[in-house]
């Protein structure tokens, strides 16, 4: 939260600076380098604005691969009532008969047509929390049964998938661009990130004493075979499988923003199909390569956000505030930052290490 509002900060001082009412991510960080106190580095601008690019479009891919493993997961238990974690062929299986479906539904290029499910599935996710405590309870042992701390690499694998969880750098700057006084936005995110974190408290720390290391992910899939959680299920299902759709929205638009200069105009509408087809199959292949949910959120979340939630907006701010206002008293936004890059860069480096570990085990398994 705190380097979300460091980077919307950093956006209104460029805002008045530069005469502009509004920016994206890549927009602020091309432009951090270029009116920096710098000139050395005014010539790397376009890499910088490469790099985020770069990290926003592997999340969000990420993000879809992710999508389809739970999608493949909720079904397989559905279809054959079971989970079996160490049976990835068979999930790998399920995530390749989505290839079609996801395909057909990524053939749509317009949000109209998708933004109104967005509703429906946060509504969903809050009846999940309430039905993750419920039953939770009904399983808990006692809390002293089970162990507050696992190992230094077991957190470092829990650092990445909170950060993947909660971590909304991307879509920051896009809400403060469309709100009606963007002077409010911190007020915004104090209180949305105040949701969120409660509900990634609650399910994290009512699921694991409910479950214990036997927890399986998504933590819908502990529920009971009963009515209510089956049709749960079902509705979640359906509603992470639209939103698929809406998270490769976006950075496949980002892609097609470079891809669509490289071909004639009048040809645009097929080579977008295409080139949607294509992102799907890789999603898909590496889904299927991939299958171990956890430690695929956990290196999205150390490789991606480390760089887009850490060490980007830190570089940023640095930039920005350099000469006017200045890094302050003691230089306390210099050790702020410097603080926040090094944060990042751990996590980036242990996190990565941690998951791409457990990520090549499933890979032979």
């Amino acid at each position: 939260m705190i380097c979300d509002h460091i980077l919307v900060t950093s956006a209104q001082i460029l805002y008045q600076r530069l005469h502009m009412t509004e920016m994206s991510y890549p927009d602020l960080a091309e432009a951090s380098f270029e009116v920096g106190p710098f000139p050395r580095l005014r010539k790397y601008s376009k890499w910088f604005r490469y790099a985020v690019d770069l990290t926003i479009c592997i999340d969000l891919f990420g993000a879809c691969c992710v999508y389809q493993i739970i999608i493949a997961k909720t079904i397989e238990q559905l279809v054959e009532g079971v989970d079996d974690q160490k049976d990835l062929n068979r999930l790998r299986l399920y995530v390749l008969a989505l290839l079609v479906p996801i395909m057909m539904l990524c053939m749509i290029t317009t949000l109209k047509y998708l933004a109104p499910f967005s509703l429906l599935a946060d509504l969903f996710i809050v009846v999940c929390v309430v039905a993750t405590v419920v039953y939770c309870l009904r399983e808990a042992p006692s809390i002293s049964s089970r162990p507050a701390w696992k190992n230094a690499l077991g957190f470092f694998e829990f650092s990445g998938i909170v950060v993947f969880s909660m971590e909304g750098v991307g879509v920051t700057l896009p809400i403060e661009n469309n709100m009606k006084d963007p002077k409010q936005f911190p007020k915004v995110l104090c209180m949305g990130m105040t949701v969120v974190v409660t509900f990634l408290i609650m399910v994290g720390f009512f699921g694991y004493w409910g479950y214990g290391e036997n927890s399986l992910s998504p933590v819908t899939l502990n529920f009971p075979s009963e009515i209510f959680p089956t049709i749960l299920k079902c509705l979640m299902g359906i509603m992470i499988f639209i939103t698929f759709a809406l998270n490769f929205w976006a950075p496949f638009n980002l892609v097609w923003h470079y891809m669509s200069k490289k071909h004639d105009p009048k040809k645009h509408w097929i080579w977008e199909r295409v080139y949607r087809a294509t992102f799907i199959v890789v999603i898909t292949a590496i889904a299927i390569a991939f299958p171990n949910i956890g430690n695929l959120m956990g290196l999205l979340g150390a490789f991606c956000l480390s760089n887009m939630g850490f060490i980007f907006p830190a570089m940023i701010d640095l930039l920005v505030i350099w000469q006017d206002p200045g890094l302050g008293k003691y230089k306390w936004r210099l050790w702020r930052s410097v603080f926040v890059i090094l944060i990042g860069i751990l996590l980036f480096v242990a996190g990565t290490y941690s998951n791409l570990k457990g990520l090549i085990s499933s890979l032979n398994s």
